[in-house]
C-alpha cells in the first residue's frame, strides 16, 4: 500500500509528531510506502529506502497562524497534482484542504474557543486576539476538513464527543487512544537529593504550562494549603507564570518545588508519590500516560482528555476542576493510605501497559487495511460514547 501523511512533524519529544512516528515505524515495518508531507522528519525515517520526505519550509513566515496557512496551501497544491499517486491519506486536524481517507484529531478548536479559560477570555490584550483569531479559523478550517475525511480518529473520548458536538456523525469515528513509552516511563526509584527535594515525606507532582490557568495549577496550591504534610514538585517553564507569587502569598514557599522545564520527567516521576492534574481543558494529554505507566496514582478531572483511563483502582476522577474541597480531600486520601497507593500504583502500571506506542501504531495500520479493503467506506457502526470515565482499550 502507498500511503501519504501530511503532518507538521515526524519526531520524537512532539505529541503529535510522536504519534506520526510511531505509525510510520510501523508502516515500515509492514511493508508499506510512505510519503510524508511534513516540515520536519526524524533523520532515522529519512534514511529509509521506503520514505519519501516532501519538505514543506514554513519557518521564515513570523506566526502560527501565519505559518499553518502555508504549510496548508503549499500541501494542498502539491497533493492537487499528486494525490491519485497513494491509496491512502492520512491528515491531521486542519492541516490541509481536499479530500482524505483519515483525518486524526488531537484537538477541538471549536470546543477550545467555547472554553471558560480560553486565553482570549483571559487576556484582554493584543495577545489575546490573535489567540482567539488563530482558535476561531482553526475552528471553521477543522469543521471543512472533517467533512472531506472519510474516517475520523479522536486520540481520546473527549475528543470524540467535541466532534460529535460540532456535527461529525458517530459513525465516522473511532477513537485511537495516543501510546506511552513502556521504557522510558516505568516504575523505579530514583533519588530525590539529585533535585534538591525532601525525602521522608508524601510527594506530589504537577507537570504542564504553568503560565495560564489552563493547566489548574492555582487549584491545585489552594488544595494544598487544606494537606499541610503533602509536598508539591511542579514541572514547566516559570518565566512569565503567576504561580510562584501565589505560592509565597499562601505560605507554601517550603512545600511547593518549582523545577522549571525539565526533559528529565521520566526520573522525576520514579521520585514521586503520586500524579495531580486536574486541568480544565485538555483534549488528551501524554503526560497522563506516562504517569500511569510510572505507576503513579493519578488524581484528575473529566475536563481532561485521557481521563477516561483512570479507573477508581488506579486514581481518582473529579467532576469539578474548581472543586479545592474535592481535590484537597482525594489528596488526603491518598497521602493517609500508603497500602492504598501501593496498590494504585500497580493498577497503573497495568492500564498504562495496554496503551504502548507499538498498539497504537498497529490500531492505526489495521484501520488503514480496512479502509484500503472497503475501498475506503467507513463502518457504519456507531460509536458509544460512555457517560462515565473508563479503564478499558476504547476503540
Amino acid at each position: 500500500m502507498k500511503l501519504c501523511i501530511v503532518t507538521h512533524k515526524v519526531k520524537k519529544g512532539d505529541g503529535q509528531g510522536r504519534v506520526n512516528y510511531e505509525v510510520v515505524k510501523e508502516a515500515i515495518r509492514q511493508g508499506y510506502h510512505l510519503t510524508l508531507l511534513a516540515s520536519e522528519v526524524a533523520p532515522e525515517l529519512q534514511q529509509s529506502s521506503q520514505v519519501n520526505w516532501i519538505p514543506i519550509s514554513v519557518e521564515k513566515w513570523p506566526t502560527e497562524l501565519v505559518k499553518d496557512f502555508i504549510f496548508s496551501q503549499k500541501s494542498a497544491a502539491w497533493l492537487r497534482k499528486n494525490r491519485s499517486q497513494f491509496d491512502l491519506l492520512k491528515v491531521n486536524g486542519a492541516i490541509t484542504m481536499g479530500d482524505s481517507g483519515v483525518n486524526a484529531v488531537h484537538f477541538v478548536h471549536s470546543s477550545w474557543l467555547r472554553s471558560p479559560v480560553h486565553i482570549s477570555r483571559t487576556r484582554r490584550d493584543i495577545y489575546g486576539f490573535y489567540q482567539w483569531l488563530y482558535t476561531a479559523l482553526n475552528a471553521y478550517w477543522e469543521k471543512q476538513a472533517f467533512k472531506k475525511a472519510k474516517v475520523i480518529v479522536a486520540v481520546s473520548v473527549k475528543v470524540a464527543q467535541e466532534l460529535v458536538d460540532i456535527g461529525v456523525p458517530n459513525s465516522q469515528i473511532r477513537v485511537i487512544v495516543n501510546g506511552v513509552d513502556l521504557e522510558e516511563f516505568s516504575p523505579g526509584v530514583a533519588s530525590r537529593q539529585t533535585w534538591g527535594l525532601p525525602e521522608n515525606v508524601p510527594l506530589a507532582l504537577f507537570a504542564g504550562d504553568i503560565r495560564t490557568p489552563r493547566k489548574n495549577l492555582d487549584t491545585v496550591l489552594h488544595a494544598l494549603v487544606k494537606v499541610p504534610d503533602l509536598h508539591l514538585v511542579v514541572l514547566g517553564t516559570t518565566e512569565g507564570s503567576p504561580f510562584l507569587e501565589l505560592t509565597e502569598s499562601l505560605g507554601l514557599n517550603q512545600r511547593v518545588h518549582f523545577l522549571g522545564y525539565r526533559r528529565d520527567v521520566a526520573q522525576i516521576m520514579q521520585a514521586v508519590d503520586l500524579f495531580v492534574f486536574p486541568s480544565r481543558y485538555e483534549a488528551c494529554t501524554l503526560v497522563l500516560l506516562e504517569a500511569l505507566a510510572s505507576g503513579l496514582p493519578v488524581i484528575t478531572a473529566t475536563a481532561t482528555g485521557g481521563a477516561e483511563l483512570v479507573s477508581r483502582e488506579c486514581g481518582i476522577v473529579l467532576p469539578d476542576s474548581d472543586d479545592i474541597d474535592a481535590l484537597a480531600d482525594a489528596l488526603s486520601s491518598l497521602v493517609s493510605d500508603r497500602t492504598v497507593m501501593q496498590q494504585m500504583s500497580k493498577a497503573a502500571r497495568s492500564v498504562a501497559e495496554q496503551y504502548s506506542w507499538t498498539t497504537m501504531a498497529q490500531t492505526y495500520v489495521d484501520l488503514f487495511k480496512q479502509l484500503r479493503r472497503n475501498h475506503l467506506s467507513p463502518s457504519t457502526t456507531p460509536i458509544t460514547l460512555p457517560e462515565a470515565p473508563v479503564s478499558s482499550n476504547y476503540i
